[in-house]
Order: structure tokens, then sequence, then C-alpha cells
């Protein structure tokens, strides 16, 4: 260490006032020893490489800071006090690469960093490689459309379940997110189809402009297209595959009832209160799917009198998180209401008509648009 306490030396030299040439030298040349060195230097060499660039942080000049910041962004070694300080650095041409990069920053140092630095350094860090579920939450709640987009696109960043509802509905307006968000393998399938749903306009332009003959069926066309799809991701879902084995288990029990519909949905248990609905209310599973994550309550209500359920087994599927409704007591009020008018035989009549409108369909447009009413019927079998 006798060459870098020479240098060191050079640049605490006190007869000059502020940092000269040969300081800056000086300064450089300890940054090449220390890079050279990466891997090899002890617990306290990196402590004093760390304090001597912190004292000299806020003496050098913006060009020094960021081309030290970027050759020590990717150093594994690099002093963890000197990584923070210009993590915290208001030139973002400093602070971003350490924030983008460097592994000497902790989760701590990147929630106080993420929580109230500005949207430059909130999307440095949504370029991270792996980004934790705290972290990701500070970048949607705080960041604009930009960090949105690019932690959505992240496939390294992990989302909690709060965290992709606050995705689906920012990308309500926006087509690229839509298609950044629904084409994370990580996305739970509930919100995939809340997605799914929220982007039918978009997907409805997309048969228009590849299919203009179809344009008369493009709303049931639509429907279709999201259902073949759903069935896909039905058919190799564990959790679906889980819930439609106890149900069928219960029904040759004969013990399937309103009661299971209610305690999945209490539970907050999308694929088990989906599957039990379908088979008590007698409909495809699809749309018992569609019926819980509708934000109209009047399709829940539907298939929940035609299945002979009572109130607080609709409250209860209303309530579930999966569907984000937010309703209010009075707006529960006024369901209830509604709900305890609707006569079941109206509700069944409705989903007949349903059925026979989509066997129609199915039958008519069979020769060029295939459907998925077939399958869909084989997956409740």
């Amino acid at each position: 260490m006798t060459i870098f306490s020479s240098l060191i030396s050079e640049i605490q030299d006190t007869t000059v006032s502020g940092l000269t040439k040969r300081q800056l030298r000086a300064l450089s040349r300890i940054t090449d020893l220390f890079v050279a060195g990466s891997g090899r230097h002890s617990k306290k060499q990196i402590e004093l490489f760390g304090e001597v660039f912190k004292t000299l942080v806020a003496a050098i000049e913006l060009e020094t800071r960021v081309e030290l910041a970027r050759r020590l962004a990717t150093d594994s070694d690099a002093p963890a006090t000197l990584v923070r300080a210009f993590a915290f650095d208001d030139a973002i041409a400093v602070a971003g690469p350490v924030l983008s990069q460097s592994t000497a920053l902790g989760e701590s140092d990147l929630v106080a960093n993420a929580s109230v630095q500005g949207q430059g350094h909130l999307r440095a860090i949504a370029h991270r490689r792996t980004i934790s579920e705290a972290i990701t939450e500070i970048l949607i709640e705080r960041g604009g459309l930009d960090v949105v987009r690019t932690v959505a696109g992240n496939a390294g960043a992990r989302f909690s379940d709060g965290s992709f509802r606050e995705l689906i509905a920012r990308a309500v307006d926006d087509a690229q997110l839509t298609l950044q968000v629904g084409m994370r393998h990580d996305i739970p399938r509930h919100h995939f189809l809340k997605l799914l749903e929220t982007a039918s306009a978009s997907v409805r332009a997309r048969i228009l402009a590849a299919n203009p003959e179809f344009a008369d069926a493009v709303p049931d066309a639509v429907t279709d297209v999201i259902d073949d799809i759903n069935l896909g991701l039905r058919n190799t879902s564990p959790d679906h595959t889980e819930a439609k084995s106890r149900v069928r288990r219960l029904q040759n029990w004969r013990e399937l009832g309103e009661g299971h519909v209610h305690a999945a949905a209490r539970s907050q248990n999308f694929e088990q209160a989906a599957v039990a609905l379908s088979v008590l209310a007698c409909c495809p599973i699809e749309m018992a799917e569609r019926a819980i994550l509708n934000e109209n309550p009047g399709v829940v209500q539907v298939l929940a009198k035609a299945a002979g359920c009572s109130w607080a087994t609709v409250k209860a599927l209303l309530l579930m998180t999966a569907a984000d409704r937010g309703m209010s007591e009075k707006d529960l009020a006024r369901t209830r209401e509604d709900f305890e008018r609707l006569e079941t035989r109206t509700a069944k009549r409705v989903l007949e008509f349903h059925h026979e409108r989509r066997s129609r369909r199915t039958i008519a447009s069979a020769p060029t648009v295939p459907r998925a009413s077939a399958n869909a019927a084989a997956v409740m079998g």
C-alpha cells in the first residue's frame, strides 16, 4: 500500500486550495489501483478506499464523479459508503450507473432512495437485474409512466398481488403497458383474466385490422379469442386443476353446496370459487370467472341466484380482491335489493338464453372461426 499512501498524501495536500490537476491525476490512479485489485482487497483496505473516496465526493467536479461512478458501478468490491453517496447524488449521470447496476447497494439503500428521489433515480432502479416486491411497490406508487413501463418489462422484478392490481389499473388506457404486463410469466391467472377483459378493445382493433370480414361478429369473436387463451392457461394451472378435482369429489359425494362457494370467496380462493359457482349454476367456467372479475355486479347476481346462493355468498363474491370493485356499504345495499328482487327462474332463463345464443353462433360460424365452447364444456366435465 506504499503507492496508495503516497497518492493519498498528494490528494490531501492542504497547501493547495481545491483539487489541482495533480490531485485529480492522483485520484484517477487510486481508482485504477482499486479496480485492478478488485476481489483481492481485504475488508480493511476496502474501508480505507471508501473513506478516502467519500471525503472527496463533495469536492470533485461532476465529470470526475460521473467517471468514478461508472467505473465502480460494476465492481462487487466497491466501497458501500461511496456507492451510497453516488446513489443519492442529484445528478442522474452519477447516480444512474450505481442504482441500476451496483451490488454494493442493499435493500434498505434502494428502498430509501426510491422513497425520496426523483423519476430519473426511480427509472435507474427499475433497470436493476433483480428487484424485490417492496421496491416495485414504491416504483409503481411513485413512478411516472416511463418508470412503470420499465419495471413492468423487467423480467427480474417481483410483484405483490397489490402491485399487479395497480399495474392492471394503470394499463387500462395504455396498450404498451397492457402488453408488457400480459407477457409476464409470473402474473397470477385471475389478474391475467382481468387484464384481458380491460384489453378487449385493443384486441378488437387488432382483429378488425387483420380480418375486416368479421366486423359484424367482432364482439363475440373477441370473447372467443379470450376464451381460447384462457383455456390454455386454465389447463396448465395447478391451482385450477386442484380446485376442479376438489369440486368433482364433492359432486360425487353429493356434498357440493353454497357453503363451498361462500368459503372459497371468503378465503380469496379465486379458482375454487369460480369452479364451484360454475357447477352449481350449470354455466361454463369462463362465465363464472368473468362474473367474479367483472366490475358490474349484475353477472354475479344472476349466476348466484341460478345456483341457489344467498345474499351472504353474493356479498362474499363481490368483495373478493381479485375483482377489486371497491364497493361501499351503500353500493352493497343497493345490490342486495336488486339481488332479492331477482327471481330464480329469471336468472336461469338468462343463462339459457346465453347458452342458446352461443350455440347458434358456434354452429353458424364453425367453418371460419374456431370456438372454445366445446373445449370449455369438456374442462367442466
